[in-house]
């Protein structure tokens, strides 16, 4: 009698929009989609009607919520209330981060995700580490005395200390060799270009060998220029890489959004890049009208996914399919998790976001 259906006033799929349709589930998992009128009379029903449902988001790419960065809190009560602002926020899964630090920061953060597995808790799919073998010309608020271009052993040294704990690392391809990016793909790890003053020539070299995604396009990486295209122009340019974006008006103008858009399509993704406030560590991040400074640098934003998507749509004039898409399905393809999440079909967790027309979040 586990049986599960909901209905809404239209469901998108990741795919097509349905109407007066119900997505039956059992244990979890989307067994069919069936017309209202053909749900199994044991099935319990949950309604939205005045809503639609949608594949639940996915953020890469969060610090933290509520007070606490996980870089000066590494505990899991920082993972449950950032999975909390996610959940407000429409987003059931996401990598929590941690920018350029020392190691003995990382491996707390590492040591927090794997005491929050153990007690059984759930939205944390790994760590994301962004730094610090970063390029100082393109640092951001990264902090330049951390910043270096890593031997294998200090990278083996933090691979293994993260094993199974650590998703993806950003990192500048320019001042890593092939043999460090290599090392890390070894360890499932994803690698993202980000925080690079790459040429066009390296930073294409360097999706051509396999690094699959780039970290906030735009934002702390070369600029797209007539004669020298950079990070930007090869992520453009590249036929599979792909690339979050930081959708919020501060960190990239919603006219360059929509260019980008056109241009990439599927190979454009949406990340909060959210912070929290704070005054300790590396990072005292300060909020400063809809954006986040430390010391006196733009370092992060006060996104929500639901508040990425309304602004894809409303700013940036990105179809509401499309934003959906760049909120859900394309973060899972990029962690590859395309065939368990980002959709609303058969064998897929039964994951949703239930929104109102406004684009505002119902309920994870």
């Amino acid at each position: 009698m586990n049986l599960k259906a909901y209905i809404a006033n239209k469901i998108f799929t990741g795919e097509d929009w349905l109407s007066q349709q119900a997505v039956l589930v059992k244990d979890g998992i989307i067994v069919s989609i069936v017309s209202e009128d053909n749900i199994p009379p044991r099935a319990t029903i949950t309604d939205y009607k005045s809503s639609f449902l949608a594949p639940a988001f996915i953020d890469l790419q969060i610090y933290g919520a509520h007070g606490n960065l996980l870089a000066v809190k590494p505990t899991t009560e920082t993972l449950e209330k950032t999975y909390a602002y996610c959940k407000a926020g429409g987003a059931n899964h996401y990598l929590p981060t941690v920018a350029t630090n020392t190691c003995k920061v990382f491996h707390n953060c590492i040591d927090a995700v794997k005491e929050y597995w153990t007690q059984g808790k759930k939205g944390v799919l790994g760590l994301h580490i962004e730094g610090p073998w970063i390029s100082n010309a393109k640092r951001g608020a990264h902090i330049e005395e951390l910043i270096h271009s890593p031997t294998l052993q200090q990278v083996k040294d933090l691979l293994e200390y993260g094993k199974g704990v650590i998703k993806m690392i950003t990192l500048a391809p320019e001042v890593c060799s092939d043999e460090v990016i290599d090392l890390i793909k070894s360890y499932g790890i994803i690698v993202s270009a980000g925080h690079s003053n790459a040429t066009f020539e390296q930073a294409t070299n360097a999706f051509d060998k396999g690094i699959p995604t780039a970290t906030h396009l735009f934002n702390a990486m070369s600029a797209l220029q007539h004669r020298e295209p950079g990070m930007v122009g090869a992520v453009m340019h590249h036929h599979k890489a792909m690339s979050s974006i930081i959708p919020d008006g501060r960190h990239v103008d919603f006219a360059a959004i929509s260019i980008a858009k056109k241009v990439m399509n599927e190979r454009l993704f949406i990340i909060t890049d959210a912070v929290t406030e704070t005054n300790e560590g590396y990072y005292p991040h300060q909020l400063e009208g809809d954006k986040y400074v430390s010391n006196g640098i733009l370092s992060g934003s006060a996104l929500t996914m639901a508040k990425a998507v309304k602004n894809c749509v409303e700013k940036a004039g990105i179809t509401l399919e499309e934003a959906l898409r760049m909120a859900s399905f394309y973060p899972a393809k990029v962690i590859g998790l395309q065939n368990e999440l980002g959709r609303i079909a058969k064998g897929y967790k039964a994951e949703f976001v239930v929104m109102n027309e406004d684009m505002e979040v119902v309920k994870v």
